[in-house]
């Protein structure tokens, strides 16, 4: 690892950086080498940040938030070789993931910029009906009190972007604790939004361990929201301690990648690149990911030699060699659970194909044929970069059972030149995206996200519907006569 300084960071409430005795240390998942620290919060820190956030009314004109979202997007862009390198250090992914990273963090910034110009109200004419008069109803979004947003390890950057840029868009104040694991780029997007003009008083950053910090963040009097970005069990945790809030909860996936037989030669290929791609980028963990391929029977055996081709060309290795194409996963225990997943399946009757070798958090992309479609491998969330491929019948009505047989129901994709079969996988599979010769998790950052099932509780993200549902509806009306 090249020589770098160790950040101690603060967290930053009402704008200042507050420092506790007590740290939380964040290691470079690849060595396991301590890269910075951040103060061991607790729950009176929470407290004192919603106050400040609840107590504070944002008066930013439209043109005011766009500006400093805009110029949060240009500094973004500025800061990119430093922004990767720490995303790097705190996560272990390689350098280009990190790199698009920070990109569609951009994008996230740019399209709040533009949103936030638009008027979002809407008129109602009262002279409809017999029973009309001569009024206008009008509605307007006003902000709440405080949002409170959780956010995981995988997307450090992107997913604290995709939170706090619907918010400032709409005026709202919101209090940010970042994972314990990679909270050192959220707070340097903090500091980026307030060199870019933000108060300090609408994006706050706490940090700590969940014990300590955890109930705060969701039972606090002063929220009106809750948006959370993680797992399953945190998350239904959430959803009844939470009671009346609010919530957004965007929880696991499962997503399939369903090849059809009506593809050969070059279809197939391209199938088995987006398969590959979509299995390993951001080392595996997005909960878009491709966790499971499904590929008919009578086009399987042609298939799977081109997946396996373009795996054994996937440069692992050191996340801060910028020739690295994938970098690890958070941690070694991570990497080994997953491993165990595979070997588990393989006891099952599935087929390692290639396993070049784990070296602590370093896994690389492993493919596996023949997986039955009920192991732990593919119906659990494995969130790292193994390729299981599962064999199905030249059955739609079978497949769409197979793929939706799981708890999760977040993304999918489906490769077919049938423009028939096309539309019968859209409308068959239990999931809230589903995407035609593409990987699950495309989207650009400002479309309707989200899943059903254990994915989520059908809240959608991006940054439109963020901003929908951060605000509250006022209705009001007035005379209007002719």
């Amino acid at each position: 690892m090249t020589s770098i300084e160790i950040r101690n960071e603060g967290m930053r409430i009402g704008g200042e950086a507050v420092f506790t005795e007590a740290t939380v240390p964040v290691h470079y998942p690849y060595t396991g080498e301590l890269v910075g620290t951040v103060p061991a919060g607790q729950a009176e820190h929470a407290r004192m940040a919603f106050e400040i956030a609840a107590n504070y009314r944002p008066r930013l004109t439209r043109y005011e938030r766009s500006q400093i979202l805009q110029r949060a997007g240009e500094l973004i862009g500025e800061k990119r070789g430093w922004l990767a390198e720490w995303l790097v250090l705190e996560l272990g992914i390689s350098r280009q993931h990190a790199i698009y990273e920070t990109k569609r963090a951009q994008d996230v910034f740019q399209f709040a910029a533009a949103e936030a110009l638009k008027d979002d109200g809407e008129i109602f004419s009262c002279d409809l009906t017999h029973n009309g008069k001569a009024r206008k109803i009008f509605t307007k979004r006003e902000p709440v009190k405080a949002i409170s947003a959780i956010t995981p390890f995988n997307h450090p950057l992107n997913m604290v972007s995709h939170k706090v840029a619907p918010a400032i868009a709409t005026n709202n104040c919101m209090v940010c604790k970042p994972t314990e694991l990679t909270p050192l780029t959220c707070i340097a997007l903090a500091d980026i939004l307030y060199e870019a003009g933000l108060p300090p008083e609408m994006f706050q950053v706490v940090t700590g361990w969940p014990q300590d910090i955890g109930d705060e963040m969701i039972t606090n009097e002063n929220i009106d929201i809750i948006t959370f970005t993680g797992g399953v069990p945190v998350g239904k945790m959430i959803a009844e301690k939470g009671v009346y809030k609010r919530q957004a909860l965007e929880l696991g996936g499962n997503d399939p990648l369903i090849v059809l037989n009506d593809l050969s030669g070059d279809d197939l290929d391209k199938a088995a690149a987006i398969a590959v791609a979509g299995a390993t980028g951001n080392s595996g963990q997005r909960c878009t990911a491709i966790k499971r391929i499904l590929v008919q029977e009578s086009v399987a055996d042609r298939f799977v030699p081109l997946v396996l081709e373009k795996a054994r060309k996937i440069r692992f290795g050191d996340p801060q060699d910028p020739e690295t194409e994938l970098g690890c996963v958070i941690h070694e225990q991570a990497a080994e659970l997953f491993e165990n997943r595979v070997l588990q399946a393989e006891r099952e009757g599935a087929e390692i194909l290639y396993h070049p070798g784990r070296q602590g958090a370093l896994l690389p992309p492993i493919v596996v044929d023949k997986v039955p479609h009920g192991s732990e491998l593919v119906m659990e969330e494995t969130f790292g970069p193994i390729i299981p491929i599962v064999r199905v019948p030249d059955d739609d009505a079978e497949v769409m059972r197979i793929s939706n047989s799981t708890q999760f129901g977040l993304s999918s994709g489906v490769c077919t030149n049938d423009l028939n079969r096309a539309i019968a996988y859209i409308n068959g599979l239990d999931v809230g995206t589903c995407n035609i010769w593409e990987q699950p998790g495309y989207r650009i950052e400002m479309s309707p996200f989200g899943g059903i099932k254990d994915s989520g509780n059908g809240v959608k993200e991006g940054v439109i519907e963020a901003m929908k549902f951060f605000t509250n509806v006022k209705t009001y009306s007035l005379p209007w006569p002719d």
